[in-house]
């Protein structure tokens, strides 16, 4: 069955942001020097909160072509060792979905926090699936000398499909928050900050428990990471 697609009265978060090192992916594959990246920013639907990350509030905007699904879409792709993984076979505790290249500097420095964010919510059975929009030998090759502990699933060809899927175009990094049941809670597009991610899981967890509702923790996060892209932004400023 295919994920129902985001009413305008649900008002999923997304958090746009342009990071120096997204790139489209098919002007990446033409490069055979996979060049330095194009800074753009994401323009989400209008039914959609949007919040620049502090390093992007001054870049071109891109829309989107199509809404962010309810839930985790069906996706199936190889993992390190070319088995066949589904996303939906995640499913069933918090999930981290991230979009992530080789060639993505923001991307790249998300990965720790990825990996301690696993290690902090392990009682809380958070898992941290990597989808890379890269090519397996990149990744391969970025493996030897950088560990990652949670699972990845290599895209390559299917690397712009599977972020369509998500209602994405590939600009990267992007991070995809959904409960036990797949339900998508928060998109946050540019670097994820760990700030951000422990208000967005602490919101899942109330979610989880009970204590609030999926269209409140939407509302409250959409708040909270706008209050923070600001402080970032103000912090960037003082600092130049």
């Amino acid at each position: 069955m295919r994920p129902a697609l985001l009413a305008p009265a649900v008002g999923l978060v997304i958090l746009a942001a342009s990071i120096a090192g997204f790139l489209g992916y098919q002007h990446w594959r033409a490069s055979p020097s996979h060049g330095a990246g194009v800074a753009q920013s994401r323009l989400v639907p209008s039914t959609v909160a949007a919040v620049p990350d502090s390093a992007s509030a001054a870049a071109p905007e891109v829309a989107a072509n199509q809404p962010v699904p309810e839930s985790v879409p069906e996706l199936t792709l190889p993992d390190r060792n070319g088995q066949m993984k589904s996303l939906r076979d995640y499913l069933g505790t918090p999930l981290i979905i991230n979009f992530w290249a080789t060639w993505c500097a923001p991307c790249r420095r998300e990965i720790p926090l990825l990996q301690q964010l696993r290690q902090t919510y392990k009682s809380q059975r958070l898992e941290v699936v990597g989808i890379a929009v890269d090519f397996r030998s990149a990744v391969d090759d970025y493996l030897t000398h950088t560990a990652v502990s949670y699972p990845l699933l290599i895209g390559e060809d299917q690397g712009l499909a599977a972020a369509q899927k998500f209602g994405m175009e590939p600009v990267l990094p992007f991070s995809v928050f959904a409960d036990a049941g797949g339900r998508i809670i928060a998109v946050k597009v540019g670097e994820l900050h760990r700030d951000e991610a422990d208000y967005i899981l602490a919101a899942m967890h109330s979610i989880a428990a009970g204590k609030m509702s999926i269209a409140a923790a939407r509302e409250g996060i959409s708040q909270k990471l706008r209050a923070l892209a600001i402080e970032r932004a103000k912090a960037a400023s003082n600092n130049s």
